[in-house]
């Protein structure tokens, strides 16, 4: 990664965004400290914008940057990694141009504004993966997936899972029935009549169900949660104004509104039959990632997010692209108990009093009701406008405690990923650290009963691998 004077005064965390990342190939890692535990066998697999700049010109919003994968295979003889940009038309051909020729989330096309409506978004590719039988998906928001090789990350093109008619969208944030093997996600077509497209995937991809919901508006919509027997979606009081993105005059980011008199709205789905249960309304507020969520044993629904207050995250995160924050916009981790049958909050309680983002609960417990929820958060006594997460941790609901894996000063570590250890009943905690005094990247491998404890293993990567989204996990065959 090159280095830049003009980021010198920010904070550590803005080398890891703002620079753009270089690709490298199969590479075997070195072990910087301890050893790799003999139970961790599979591949990790992180997905982030690695590119924010093209010709001098920076990008409008954190979620315009080009998607890179990164892959870190664990097997008998060691660890390797691979970091490769997904191989999109849109980004082959801003290669080739050496300038943003697209509009995205947070930029307008360029050239003039009656023939900026012309130009398609471009599919950035960056924000999850989804590791298939025999091959990865490279998932993003507004359109299809990318299809990948499992090991070097190839791109292979674009993905339909079988859904061949018109156009299709597959959100980054779906969701994997353990028990079934079924995998659920979801796409919306905006326009006078919004759409909700609902799908069900077997276990290699292919979609073998759908349904479509009507929804008012067309709102801003991340991530929803499985519960079990149900799909819950909650639809914040966020609505696109559409004809100045249909025109090119501004961007999707710069063109949602926070309406908070139209309430939070609750969809539940029943996930057997993908029809509608129920749809109701509740007080205002934003959320961006949910951890979990399950039917309780007097069948009520919980469910597990990150809650914000409004929409000014939105904002924030379009700051980091700069790589300097301004927005003081945090996010608390809530339950929120409902009637399915009804979508009537029955309660909302607050879990965690501190501000964290991207929960998960180990990939066996999806829509059962978990212990353990992992997530980042900041170290103490830091400044939360101007940092970035520098820790993680895992929750326990039962007994409402936190334990804590501070990653150290000027040290940034990804969203936690539970790996389940294939020989005992251990498990353990992967992350990627960024540690902005050495301007290099490192997988931090940590027993997840001992958060708060070193880590039990640190493998040096070949390169800087900038701040990413989400990831996942595949065991070893």
């Amino acid at each position: 990664m090159k280095t830049d004077s003009k980021i010198s005064a920010k904070k550590s965390w803005a080398k890891a965004v703002v620079l753009t990342a270089a690709e490298f190939p199969m590479t075997q890692l070195s072990v910087k400290s301890g050893k790799i535990p003999a139970g961790l066998r599979g591949t990790l697999y992180r997905n982030g914008p690695a590119r924010l700049e093209r010709g001098g010109v920076p990008a409008g919003h954190w979620f315009d940057g080009d998607g890179a994968i990164l892959a870190v295979h664990f097997t008998d003889v060691g660890a390797t990694a691979v970091y490769r940009y997904v191989q999109t038309a849109g980004y082959q051909a801003e290669e080739k141009a050496d300038k943003f020729l697209y509009t995205n989330y947070g930029m307008t096309a360029p050239g003039p504004v009656w023939l900026r409506w012309t130009k398609p978004v471009k599919n950035a590719a960056n924000t999850s993966v989804l590791a298939l039988p025999d091959r990865l998906l490279a998932l993003w928001e507004g359109g299809p997936p990318h299809s990948l090789d499992l090991t070097t990350l190839e791109t292979i093109g674009i993905e339909r899972l079988g859904n061949s008619q018109g156009q299709f969208t597959y959100s980054a944030h779906c969701k994997c029935d353990p028990i079934s093997g079924n995998i659920f996600n979801f796409g919306v077509t905006p326009g006078a009549s919004t759409k909700l497209h609902l799908y069900k995937s077997d276990r290699t991809g292919k979609i073998v169900q759908k349904a479509t919901v009507a929804l008012d508006g067309i709102p801003l919509l991340h991530d929803f949660v499985f519960a079990g027997k149900y799909l819950v979606f909650f639809l914040p009081p966020v609505r696109l104004k559409f004809l100045p993105v249909l025109a090119g005059i501004s961007s999707y980011g710069d063109s949602f509104a926070w309406k908070p008199e139209l309430e939070t709205q609750i969809l539940v789905v029943d996930s057997e039959t993908l029809s509608l249960v129920s749809r109701s309304q509740t007080d205002a507020w934003f959320q961006w990632h949910f951890a979990n969520g399950f039917v309780t044993k007097d069948g009520e629904v919980a469910v597990d997010f990150v809650r914000y207050a409004d929409l000014k995250s939105n904002q924030r995160l379009q700051e980091v692209a700069t790589g300097e924050t301004r927005t003081d916009a945090e996010g608390i981790l809530c339950r929120v108990h409902l009637n399915p049958q009804t979508g009537q909050v029955i309660g909302i309680e607050e879990l965690l009093d501190t501000p964290c983002e991207f929960p998960i609960v180990p990939a066996a417990e999806i829509g059962q009701e978990s212990r353990y929820i992992y997530l980042a958060m900041y170290r103490p006594d830091v400044d939360i406008v101007a940092e970035r997460y520098g820790a993680i941790a895992r929750f326990d609901t039962q007994n409402r405690t936190l334990t804590i894996a501070d990653c150290g000063e000027n040290r940034y570590p990804t969203e936690p990923i539970y790996v389940p250890d294939i020989s005992s009943e251990k498990g353990w905690i992967v992350t990627v650290v960024y540690d902005g005094n050495s301007d290099k990247s490192e997988v931090w491998i940590f027993d997840s009963d001992k958060l708060d404890r070193a880590p039990v293993c640190q493998l040096e990567l070949p390169g800087v691998i900038p701040l990413s989204f989400h990831g996942t996990w595949q065991n070893a065959v």
